[in-house]
């Protein structure tokens, strides 16, 4: 077997852990059972740092779409080991367009993004725009990761609140980041709910996000708690 796509594929099945696979197939219920092959997250990242020294590794980053799940958890975690921006870049934005569920997205972070910000910021507002859910959802969770401290800008806020969708794994994201937001960022963000600027059912989960967190102080929560809106608000 030469073919490096059929043998990260076997490799992945020597791995399977059976109680692994029910356990992810109900947390991913937008993929097929069939689709997950159920390998561990932490088999699968020291797997990617070994594979990731093969000289055909770029041959299995082409071989797109993956058939598994698992494979394209692999593919993620290799990502996140190019150490080069640009090369970094072009590899996420190949890849984006087949990411099919929230799991792959939200685990995609490579550490040489953060030292990007500015450069990055363009091909967040292009993921953002996109019409693909996951490439939305990655988009916002950049926004998240790298620019809710130092580097943060309210206009941040209002790209997110702008982000117009019907998808639940979108809406979620948004509603993470704005829980996020108002732990690092309360004075700024609580205008958006104090507001209304979201629509009505990530106006309620952003509240109870961050009613969770341990981030934002008891006298917060209890502010936030009075800010929600009818349920069927939809703007």
């Amino acid at each position: 077997m030469s073919d490096i796509g059929e043998i990260i594929q076997a490799q992945l099945w020597a791995m399977q852990d059976m109680k692994y696979k029910d356990f992810q197939s109900k947390l991913i219920p937008t993929l097929a059972s069939g689709a997950i092959i159920g390998v561990r997250t932490p088999q699968l990242r020291k797997f990617a740092r070994e594979i990731a020294k093969d000289p055909q590794i770029e041959v299995f980053l082409t071989q797109l779409p993956h058939r598994y799940y698992d494979e394209n958890n692999v593919h993620a975690f290799v990502v996140e080991q190019i150490k080069d921006y640009e090369e970094c870049l072009a590899h996420i934005q190949r890849f984006l367009p087949y990411v099919d569920n929230w799991a792959t997205c939200d685990m995609m972070a490579p550490k040489v993004l953060g030292r990007h910000k500015a450069e990055l910021l363009m091909p967040i507002r292009s993921w953002i725009a996109s019409a693909e859910t996951y490439t939305i959802r990655y988009g916002i969770g950049m926004l998240m990761r790298f620019y809710l401290e130092d580097d943060f800008k309210p206009a941040y806020l209002r790209w997110v609140a702008e982000v117009s969708s019907q998808e639940y794994y979108v809406n979620m994201m948004r509603a993470w980041y704005f829980a996020t937001a108002l732990a690092k960022q309360y004075e700024t963000t609580v205008l958006y709910l104090e507001e209304k600027r979201l629509d009505g059912w990530t106006h309620n989960k952003a509240i109870q996000k961050a009613c969770e967190s341990l981030r934002v102080t008891a006298e917060q929560k209890k502010y936030l708690r009075g800010l929600k809106v009818r349920a069927d608000r939809d703007s």
